[in-house]
């Protein structure tokens, strides 16, 4: 007996967009927002329906575990690949966050 495959054979992310994921899927609603001058698709998941799969928010660097609420936000014109998942909080305080440089402990700080 084969392992069970998540996808079908002929489906590759290649040629999908992330608009054709259907909105409700996840239980969240969805909106568009722009952001450093660019529209993005914010797509708001419930806990409920965030089973199964935990990710690293970009705006933290931390993991978003199973089951918690999230933002799930991808430049408008992009495919499902540049998907990224970010709490909620980060998501909203993304303009206030700055890039955090990662030093060793010897490392000049200037």
């Amino acid at each position: 007996m084969s392992p069970r495959r998540n996808r079908p054979k002929d489906s590759g992310s290649a040629g999908q967009s992330a608009e054709d994921d259907r909105p409700g899927r996840y239980g969240g609603w969805q909106s568009t927002q722009n952001w450093d001058g660019e529209e993005w698709n914010v797509r708001h998941v419930a806990g409920s329906s965030a089973q199964g799969k935990a990710y690293r928010c970009p705006g933290c660097d931390q993991m978003i575990p199973d089951g918690v609420p999230h933002v799930v936000a991808w430049p408008e014109h992009a495919g499902v690949d540049d998907r990224r998942h970010w709490h909620k909080a980060c998501w909203n305080a993304k303009d206030r966050r700055t890039t955090r440089v990662q030093r060793s402990r010897n490392a000049p700080k200037f």
